[in-house]
C-alpha cells in the first residue's frame, strides 16, 4: 500500500476515511471492550528489537495561518523531539492535498509516528509535551492514538517494534504499513497503488485510513483503524490489495518494509470530521491468567 511524503516542493500522501457521520464511528469506538491484554514476560521477541513497547500516532491538520510553521516542523521537529523522555524512535511525516492520493502536497496535514520505552512516557508525551501542545494550539483537527503491537514484521530505518500485546479476539485493531521503494521500481509501484487505495477507502469495517510519508514517492506509510481483525484480513485478501502486495514483494520493489498490527489503547480527537474517543484500560494480569477470572 502506498502513502506520501511531504518535503521540499514534492509530496505524496493518502488520507482516506470512511464517509459516515462522526457519531456512528464514535459509537463503534465506544463499544470496544474495556481491556487490552499485554503479552506475558515469556513472549518470544526478536533479540534485535528496540526497547520500544508502545507507539503513538499523531494526525494533525493545522490552521492555514500556521502553514509556514507546519512546514518548518518537517525540517526541525525531529531535533526538538530528541529530548523527549522515553522516546525510542520518531518520524515527522507529511501528507497529500486534501487527504488525497496524488503527488500534490498538503500544506496543512501532517503526522507523527513515535515509539516509547513504556506507556507512562507515552502518556506523558500525549498529555504534557510542549511539542504536542504546539500542534494542538495551531490545529483545526488533531487525533492521537496510543498503541501496543500484537504482531510485527520488518523494520523502519533499521528499527523494529516490540510485540507487547496479544491479538484482540474481538474489537478493534490498527495497522501500520510502511516501505522504502527502490527508485527503479517506483513507476511500477505507483501504477499498482490507486486500485488498492480505492479499495481501502471503501473496505467494510475500515474506520480510518491515512497515508503518510517521510519522503516523496519513495518512503511511504499507511495507518489504518478497523472494527475488528476479520475486516482487516478481508481487505488484505481483496483482489486489488493482494495483487499490489504480490507484485511488490515478488518484484523486489522494497529496500525495506515493515508491517505492524496494533491493539489500540487510546484514540482521542477528530480527523476528517469524525470524532474518536477511546480510553481502554490495560490489564497485564489478564493475559498472564490466560482467561482466568481477574480479582
Amino acid at each position: 500500500m502506498n502513502a506520501g511524503g511531504q518535503r521540499g516542493t514534492a509530496a505524496v500522501a493518502l488520507a482516506r476515511l470512511r464517509g459516515e457521520a462522526a457519531e456512528p464511528a464514535a459509537r463503534a469506538l465506544r463499544a470496544w471492550p474495556a481491556r487490552a491484554v499485554i503479552a506475558p514476560p515469556h513472549a518470544a521477541l526478536d533479540a534485535r528489537t528496540a526497547a520500544a513497547t508502545v507507539a503513538v500516532v499523531v494526525l494533525v491538520d493545522v490552521d492555514p495561518a500556521a502553514t509556514l510553521w507546519a512546514w518548518s516542523r518537517l525540517v526541525l521537529q525531529a531535533q526538538s523531539l530528541r529530548g523527549v523522555p522515553g522516546l525510542c524512535f520518531a518520524k515527522v511525516l507529511g501528507s497529500g492535498f486534501d487527504g488525497g492520493f496524488g503527488l500534490r502536497p498538503s500544506r496543512t496535514r501532517q503526522g507523527l509516528y513515535l515509539t516509547f520505552t513504556d506507556e507512562a512516557c507515552a502518556h506523558a508525551f500525549i498529555e504534557t509535551s510542549p511539542e504536542l501542545q504546539a500542534y494542538r494550539h495551531r490545529a483545526r483537527e488533531l487525533c492521537v492514538a496510543l498503541l501496543r503491537a500484537c504482531s510485527s514484521k520488518g523494520r523502519w530505518a533499521g528499527t523494529s517494534m516490540a510485540v507487547t500485546a496479544q491479538p484482540p479476539v474481538t474489537g478493534p485493531v490498527a495497522a501500520l504499513t510502511r516501505a522504502s521503494i527502490h527508485p527503479r521500481h517506483a513507476r511500477a509501484f505507483w501504477r499498482l497503488s490507486p486500485p488498492a487505495e480505492v479499495a481501502l477507502g471503501q473496505a467494510p469495517g475500515c474506520l480510518l485510513a491515512v497515508g503518510l510519508g517521510e519522503a516523496p514517492l519513495l518512503r511511504q506509510a499507511t495507518f489504518s483503524l478497523w472494527t475488528d481483525a476479520g475486516a482487516m484480513d478481508a481487505y488484505a485478501r481483496s483482489g486489488a490489495h493482494q495483487a499490489a502486495i504480490a507484485a511488490a514483494y515478488g518484484g523486489g520493489y522494497f529496500t525495506e518494509s515493515m508491517f505492524v498490527r496494533y491493539a489500540p489503547l487510546l484514540i482521542r480527537g477528530t480527523w476528517k470530521g469524525q470524532a474518536y474517543a477511546v480510553d481502554r484500560a490495560v490489564d497485564a494480569a489478564a493475559e498472564v491468567a490466560a482467561g482466568a477470572p481477574t480479582p
